[in-house]
């Protein structure tokens, strides 16, 4: 077995043979934006449509402090661009949308600004501020992080490789605000309550059944889909969909405040032996024994 992508917290996402590489194959590629150099993303406009790439495809373009402040300055840099109508969000390569937070940055914290080291929650907000529709285009896994990513996005299409689901309580992490609150509000409660608690996977199919997932394709379909949904879009009028937008985040806003306190509590948690444990189980590919630290 191949030693583990730093990106993924899930053990058992492991690279193939066919190992992802990068738009560059020689290394990172840096790629000027007004006055921004992005390294861990690609950003592109075309015909009325925003792109953003999380492009760390050896890492199951899993996120770390520097990507999420990445994905936060080409966010704004659409969000309000009169020339730009709708928005997609996807990942580099076919193995993975998101796998999360890089764990390869975590030590008690990650490696950037923020209450728990990653502007997290101000990536998470922009999101639902942002007044054009963001559509994440989902192929391979949508984990941890990557499902809160994909949950949050107004839109989302799948490939039929896409998997989702959370790991967070099996290596000492949670989500206390959208990717709990809101997923609830997404899939119901019971649903959302399992992928927590049980931590395990599920097919696009499952996730399109439990409102998840917008719809379905063939992998070798997915960039057609979400370039059609895109045209349809551009043809509707961008105010009201600004409105309903505002309209639609209204009726769940206060999860926002639940998040803040959470992060807090978070941080107080990654401090912890019992979510030390986590992450060093992870490290030394075993089970990890949490209750052994509760008093």
């Amino acid at each position: 077995m191949g030693s583990m992508p730093p990106g993924c917290r899930d053990r058992s996402l492991l690279p193939g043979p066919e190992h992802d590489q990068r738009v560059n194959e020689h290394g990172k590629q840096a790629m000027m934006t007004g006055h921004v150099t992005y390294t861990d993303i690609l950003y592109d406009e075309k015909d009325g449509v925003a792109t953003i790439t999380i492009n760390r495809p050896d890492k199951l373009n899993a996120f770390r402090g520097k990507t999420c402040d990445e994905l936060v300055d080409a966010l704004n840099r659409c969000a309000w661009n009169a020339r730009i109508g709708v928005i997609v969000l996807t990942g580099a390569g076919t193995r993975a949308f998101c796998a999360g937070g890089d764990q390869s940055a975590h030590d008690g914290g990650y490696d950037g600004r923020g209450t728990i080291g990653l502007p997290i929650e101000t990536l998470h907000g922009l999101i639902r501020l942002t007044p054009k529709p963001i559509i994440a285009k989902v192929r391979g896994y949508a984990i941890g992080g990557g499902n809160v990513l994909a949950t949050l996005c107004d839109l989302t299409i799948a490939a039929e490789s896409a998997q989702f689901g959370q790991v967070g309580p099996k290596v000492g992490s949670v989500d206390p605000g959208f990717g709990t609150a809101y997923l609830a509000r997404v899939i119901g409660e019971k649903k959302a309550r399992e992928f927590w608690y049980l931590c395990r996977r599920y097919t696009a199919q499952e996730a399109a059944a439990m409102g998840l997932v917008n719809k379905v394709v063939p992998d070798d379909q997915l960039d057609a889909e979400v370039d059609l949904w895109c045209r349809e879009i551009l043809e509707r009028s961008p105010t009201a969909i600004a409105i309903a937008k505002r309209s639609f985040n209204a009726d769940t806003d206060s999860v926002a405040g639940i998040g803040a306190l959470g992060m807090q509590a978070l941080k107080l948690y990654y401090d912890s032996e019992e979510s030390k444990e986590g992450v060093r189980a992870f490290n030394e590919r075993r089970k990890p024994e949490f209750r052994k630290y509760i008093r």
